[in-house]
């Protein structure tokens, strides 16, 4: 165990700073902004470097959320979050998993950054409302009015899901045994009847510009794919603290596809083939609480 707070908590502050950007490329550069400042901090006036820590690495990402909201405006087609291998652990904390999924991460995007860090920092890192009023800059009854309106947005919106990694496994497994034999029945019977799939290329790869919806339609999209990849290597790493598929046609890796799973069947499906973002799934990101 180091006796260096910032490399204790390196691991918290990087998973403060990815749900609050959906990128861990910018949550290494606010991580990395983070440590700038504790080396240049009196450490014998900092009385909770926790505290401390997580307030500064929020300012940091608030920061760089206000300098890419351009970016993703100017974005080609849907914007996903960058997804991350996983460990079981995270699988596990069925909170934690709950707000690194691809499906939050998502719905977080629609709240403004503000927002979306007294929601983070309060319901996942259970960081008072006084600490969070100082690293937002706002007052403890606004920082609670903020908490409440942020939590009534995302309820609105998250998808009812199930974060048992058993049952995500037995329902994936069947997805991929329809998808890989062109069985159109047993996807329908796999996909729900309002079944969302939502694809980033980025422009650098093809997808769906816009979300697509209805079993039917998903299904007769996906009936095709056996077709069109022969042979493809399909295997279920943990991924955002789910079962997800990577794709890996030609033993070239093209596509990271996580799922929503509700009463036995996938009611979303997020598919990530920008190759910028796919580069952190070979090796497991630290992530805790």
């Amino acid at each position: 165990m180091t006796d260096d707070p910032f490399l204790a908590h390196r691991s918290l502050l990087f998973t403060v700073a990815y749900e609050m950007l959906g990128s861990a490329a910018d949550a290494d550069d606010v991580v990395q902004e983070t440590w700038l400042r504790w080396a240049e901090a009196d450490r014998a006036e900092v009385r909770d470097p926790r505290a401390y820590l997580v307030r500064v690495v929020t300012r940091q990402a608030l920061n760089r959320l206000r300098t890419v909201a351009r970016r993703r405006e100017d974005y080609v087609g849907e914007w996903l979050p960058e997804p991350l291998l996983t460990s079981p652990d995270v699988a596990e904390d069925v909170e934690l998993a709950e707000s690194v999924s691809l499906a939050m991460l998502t719905v977080l995007e629609t709240l403004g950054p503000t927002e979306r860090a007294v929601l983070v920092l309060h319901e996942v890192f259970d960081v008072p409302y006084e600490e969070i009023a100082e690293a937002v800059g706002k007052s403890g009854a606004a920082v609670r009015q903020i908490a409440h309106r942020a939590r009534e947005h995302v309820a609105a919106r998250r998808p009812r899901m199930v974060v048992d990694p058993a049952e995500q496994q037995l329902v994936v497994d069947r997805f991929l045994a329809a998808l890989t034999g062109g069985d159109v029945q047993a996807l329908l019977d796999v996909l729900a009847p309002d079944v969302v799939v939502v694809a980033d290329g980025g422009g650098l790869a093809p997808a769906a510009r816009r979300p697509f919806a209805g079993r039917e339609r998903v299904a007769g999209a996906l009936s095709r794919f056996a077709a069109f990849a022969p042979g493809v290597l399909i295997t279920t790493p943990l991924i955002n603290g789910g079962v997800a598929a990577r794709i890996d046609p030609g033993g070239e890796f093209d596509t990271a596809i996580t799922f929503v799973v509700a009463d036995g069947r996938i009611s979303r499906m997020y598919a990530v083939r920008n190759p910028h973002k796919l580069g952190r799934l070979d090796e497991v990101a630290e992530l805790r609480r």
